[in-house]
């Protein structure tokens, strides 16, 4: 909030000022602005009613007078935008799950390499694949290499 160039918040609090049912009526009014976290409400207050749950994070503006250039100036570059909020809503949990569903099949293709490799290691410490029937000779067909004398 401490970032909030000086114009911004001006053309703000001049657009509060424009909107508010007596404000807009009144000279020299403060415009209060905290961040949403900061707000409190509860059950047992009237309607438009807030409180603050830290005093220190309230942060006020004062507005004297209206000016027409600031609030005209806004209200040309105001676009209404009315979202199917159901339908975003629904693409972005579709999105989530995909992602979810990638990050799923990605472990899992991991763990399997993994275990192959594993596999292909302890098979080359074990000599199983040089201990097959096709891999081994006899001398007992007549061969015998002793006889080289």
């Amino acid at each position: 909030m401490e970032d909030i160039p000086k114009e911004v918040l001006i053309d703000c609090a001049q657009l509060v000022k424009d909107n508010s049912i007596q404000g807009c009526k009144m000279n020299n009014i403060n415009v209060v602005y905290t961040p949403w976290s900061n707000l409190k409400k509860t059950g047992d207050m009237d309607v438009g009613q807030i409180g603050f749950h830290r005093q220190k994070e309230v942060k006020i503006v004062a507005v004297e007078k209206k000016i027409n250039e600031v609030v005209n100036r806004l209200e040309k570059t105001k676009q209404e935008l009315h979202p199917d909020l159901a339908a975003e809503k629904e693409n972005r949990d579709r999105e989530e799950r995909n992602e979810k569903k990638a990050q799923i099949q990605e472990q899992k293709k991991k763990e399997k390499d993994e275990i192959r490799k594993k596999k292909d290691i302890e098979d080359l410490r074990n000599y199983t694949s040089l201990m097959k029937s096709d891999n081994m000779t006899t001398n007992e067909d007549g061969n015998d290499s002793d006889d080289f004398m």
